[in-house]
Parts: structure tokens; sequence; C-alpha cells
């Protein structure tokens, strides 16, 4: 997209760069060599891939059924995020780390918990700093799990 040259704008290993907004000038500062690439090899993004992580979360405590479908539901708002899977006190989140940085997702993970109340806000943001597993998925495509969740529907 068209931006003006001073809008959001940094200087990065001598280029210039400018970006629509803050959320997305965070996300290139998170990940620069995912967008500009290593000398000799172009970005993942340059590419058109996305760069599909799976984490699973162990919560302290189980969520309800009402605050686990909150919780994803908030997840499943963010650009980035393919699909989040929560089982009793376990979250599984798989997401393109070219559209969702770590940090943003710890944000509404803890904007989700403040508004559940009763702590989780704090809890939320332990479980996703010191997950159990976290792995790449091979391709783009995210196979739906055995409940028939995932995939990429964007409304």
């Amino acid at each position: 997209m068209w931006v003006a040259p001073e809008q959001y704008a940094i200087n990065y290993q001598g280029m210039d760069f400018a970006f629509c907004s803050q959320q997305c000038k965070d996300r290139f500062l998170a990940n620069p060599h995912l967008y500009i690439g290593v000398p000799g090899e172009p970005a993942p993004k340059q590419q058109g891939q996305a760069v599909v992580k799976r984490r699973r979360l162990r919560l302290e405590q189980p969520l309800s059924a009402s605050a686990a479908q909150q919780v994803g539901e908030q997840l499943r708002a963010m650009m980035g995020v393919y699909a989040v899977d929560i089982d009793a006190n376990e979250l599984t989140l798989t997401y393109d780390l070219l559209q969702a940085t770590a940090g943003q997702i710890e944000a509404t993970l803890q904007q989700a918990g403040a508004r559940l109340g009763g702590g989780w806000s704090e809890k939320l943001r332990r479980a996703f700093v010191h997950y159990l597993e976290e792995n790449e998925v091979a391709s783009r495509e995210v196979q739906p799990g055995p409940h028939g969740h995932g995939g990429h529907h964007h409304s």
C-alpha cells in the first residue's frame, strides 16, 4: 500500500522505511529479517510466504466454556491468527509470525484476561510467555484439528 514517506518512518541498516501504522512498524521491528531478508536471500515476506507458528500453552487452571469462547474470539479477531483451540487447561494458538507478533498476541491475551477478571490477565500472559512448546508449521495451509477447527476463514 502507499504511505507518505515520513509516516511512522524509521531508518534501519541505512534504509528508510515508512509504515501505515504503529502496529505495522512494531511488527517490522520485531522481526526485520522476515521482511528484508539477509544479504543474498529474499525475505519470506517478499516471496509471499507465511511463517506459521503453533504455540501450545498450559493454563494454571481451566477456563470455563464461556471464558474460553471469549478469549478465543478475541484472539481469532487478530490479523494473522489462523486457529485457536482451547481444551480444558490447554490453549493452542496457530498464527503467522509475519502478521502477528508475540507482543501483540500477549497484549490481546492480557486484554481478554482483564475482561474475565479473577487474575486471568496475568495467568494468560504467564502461560503465553512460559509456553509448553512452539513449532513451525510446514506450510501456509493450516490443517483442521480433530474437531474440524482451523483453516483460515477470513470474514
